[in-house]
C-alpha cells in the first residue's frame, strides 16, 4: 500500500503540470481588430453589411432629382429629414436600431440635408427643455417651441430569400428605403440596394 501510494505521488506533479497545459490550450483568445474590417464568419447579416448598406442608399438618394427640385423651391435651403422605422421582414434577427444610425450617420455626413431626432428620443429632449424653464438661469434657458419641422420622413424594409443544399447556402437580402414628403405623403424617391452572400459549410471531419 505505501509502495503504491508513494507511486501515485510522485506523478501527481506530472498529472497538474499536464491539466494545467490543456487548460491554456483550451483557453479562449481575443484579438481586437479594426471596426471597420470586412468579417464575415456566419454568413448572417453584421456590421459590415449594415455600414455598407446606409452607404449605398444615402449614396443612391443625394444624386436622385428630390433634393435638386427641393432646393430650387426654397431658396437654397437644406431639406430637413427624420429616420423612421425599417422594417425587418427577413428570416433572421437584424438589430434595425444599429442600421437606422447607420443611416443617420451617412444622412449627416452627405452634407445635404438637416437630420431631426426620432420620435423616442424627443420625448427626453422635450423632458430636458421643460426642466430647464424651471431650473436653469433666465440667460441660459433654451426657447420652448422652436423644434425644426421635418419635411420628409425616410423608411424603409429589409427582407431575405435563403436558398440551401446540402453543405452550400446562398441568402439574398433585398434592402428597400423610400423618402415621403410629409405634408403631402408623396412619394419623392425610392432606394434598392441587394447583398448576395454563397456559404458553404466544411466536410464533417475535416
Amino acid at each position: 500500500m505505501y509502495t503504491r501510494m508513494s507511486g501515485l505521488a510522485r506523478r501527481g506533479p506530472w498529472l497538474a503540470a499536464l491539466a494545467a497545459v490543456a487548460l491554456v490550450g483550451c483557453a479562449k483568445q481575443v484579438t481586437r481588430i479594426d471596426p471597420d474590417s470586412v468579417t464575415d464568419l456566419s454568413g448572417r447579416w453584421n456590421d459590415t453589411d449594415s455600414r455598407l448598406v446606409a452607404n449605398a442608399l444615402i449614396e443612391q438618394s443625394m444624386v436622385d432629382p428630390w433634393i435638386r427640385r427641393f432646393n430650387e423651391a426654397n431658396g437654397g435651403d437644406m431639406p430637413t429629414v427624420i429616420v423612421g422605422t425599417f422594417r425587418n421582414e427577413s428570416m433572421e434577427h437584424i438589430p434595425t436600431g444599429t442600421f437606422v444610425r447607420d443611416v443617420e450617420r451617412a444622412l449627416i455626413q452627405s452634407g445635404a440635408v438637416r437630420l431631426v431626432a426620432a420620435r423616442d428620443e424627443r420625448e427626453e429632449i422635450r423632458d430636458e427643455r421643460q426642466d430647464q424653464q424651471e431650473n436653469a438661469s433666465a440667460d441660459s434657458r433654451v426657447r420652448l417651441g422652436q423644434e425644426l419641422g421635418a419635411d420628409y420622413i425616410l423608411q424603409g424594409t429589409i427582407e431575405s430569400i435563403e436558398d440551401e443544399e446540402g453543405r452550400e447556402k446562398v441568402v439574398f437580402y433585398q434592402i428597400d428605403a423610400y423618402l415621403t414628403d410629409l405634408e403631402s405623403n408623396v412619394r419623392v424617391w425610392v432606394g434598392h440596394h441587394e447583398i448576395k452572400k454563397y456559404i458553404e459549410r466544411p466536410r464533417l471531419g475535416m
